[in-house]
């Protein structure tokens, strides 16, 4: 599903699934209320998330409970910055109470100009 050339999701061939694009997700970060379908982060680890590496369980410091292991979710600073989108590994209570180990397994991040919008 596009909206002009941006990928806002697809649909995955193997249980039809939607996965997440980068500007489907910030569209539906303005839509669905905190605390809904987000992990958040610690902020010192926002900048490496925001490029696109994995959110470990040890740096969420919130998750929405009803967050289920291959859920599409949204990875936030503790002030709901988007920083990327991708699959959680983990259900949410299990990212806040495991210390180790992939929580979200990030697809796409927004980068550097993320943090521009402070």
């Amino acid at each position: 599903m596009r909206l002009g050339k941006e990928r806002l999701a697809t649909v995955r061939a193997q249980d039809g699934r939607l996965t997440l694009g980068i500007t489907g997700a910030a569209r539906l970060s303005t839509r669905l209320a905190p605390p809904a379908y987000r992990v958040a982060v610690q902020e010192d680890v926002a900048p490496f998330i925001a490029d696109g590496k994995n959110a470990m369980a040890k740096h969420v410091i919130a998750a929405d409970a009803g967050i289920r292991a291959g859920d599409e979710v949204l990875v936030v600073t503790g002030d709901d910055l988007l920083l990327a989108t991708g699959a959680a590994l983990l259900s949410g209570p299990e990212m806040l109470a495991f210390n180790y180990g992939v929580a979200v397994k990030v697809r796409q991040g927004r980068g550097t100009e993320c943090f521009q919008e402070r």
